[in-house]
């Protein structure tokens, strides 16, 4: 099945734009995905495709209207309806991956890409739109946060990246950072790779870089830390409720 992305910007030129070269390029060509970038202006209802007013109640910018992005919504669910909506904005819940390999087993999604000061607040009252952002940054448009989205969605696509085991040990899958990486020359300016990674002991590596994924992790990210200790915790207690009932 072809997983199928809509895109609804002003700026259609931005697409394929990266995810047209490398493994998403590929994909593409190979029609493991497909994609349309549609002009949110051509369901504009005046003669100058306005899509844009300012704020009700003053203020500085221009805010994208319902009626039109209304409109431009129905045709994307139009051609896919079970396609989920969903709207690149900084105060959407954060990406997470778990989302992002969901989202990859569907049949697509379709993005809507916000641009000026955002869109009118009854367009998330009259259609099922899933607000995401990527993070706590401000970009000029949801288009770069829509490529990143989809990059992440296609790699993990069947056949994409190759090995089907090629994204299991990267960060955030098991809620942890991913650990360190050595190759060859084994020495470089004085530093060399870690003794473990050249014995050859299978157990010995993977124990090593299990203990760097955690040491990383807790460092780097104190947040995912905490999540990870409070999910193994769970998982374990559940485990000795399940022993002590003999079930």
């Amino acid at each position: 099945m072809t997983f199928a992305a809509t895109v609804l910007t002003l700026y259609p030129e931005m697409f394929p734009g990266p995810l047209g070269v490398s493994l998403a390029g590929r994909a593409l060509e190979a029609g493991t995905w497909s994609l349309e970038a549609i002009q949110i202006r051509d369901f504009a209802a005046d003669k100058h495709r306005t899509v844009d007013d300012t704020p009700a109640g003053g203020g500085a910018g221009m805010v994208l209207r319902a009626d039109v992005l209304g409109a431009a919504i129905d045709h994307a669910l139009a051609a896919h309806p079970a396609c989920p909506v969903l709207a690149m904005t900084p105060r959407g819940k954060p990406l997470t991956q778990d989302r992002v390999r969901a989202l990859s087993t569907g049949p697509g999604v379709t993005i809507l890409c916000g641009r000026f000061e955002g869109f009118d607040e009854r367009i998330f009252a009259a259609r099922e739109i899933e607000e995401v952002s990527l993070g706590d940054i401000i970009l000029s448009g949801g288009e770069p946060a829509a490529l990143a989205l989809l990059d992440a969605c296609i790699r993990l696509l069947p056949g994409v990246m190759g090995a089907a085991s090629s994204g299991a040990e990267e960060s955030f899958e098991d809620g942890l950072l991913e650990y360190p990486h050595y190759t060859r020359p084994v020495e470089w300016e004085g530093r060399t790779i870690p003794e473990v990674l050249r014995s050859g002991d299978h157990a010995k590596i993977a124990a090593w870089r299990k203990q760097q994924a955690e040491d990383q992790t807790r460092l780097r990210r104190p947040d995912l830390w905490e999540r990870h200790i409070g999910a193994r915790v769970r998982s374990a207690s559940g485990a000795r409720q399940e022993t002590k009932d003999g079930s």
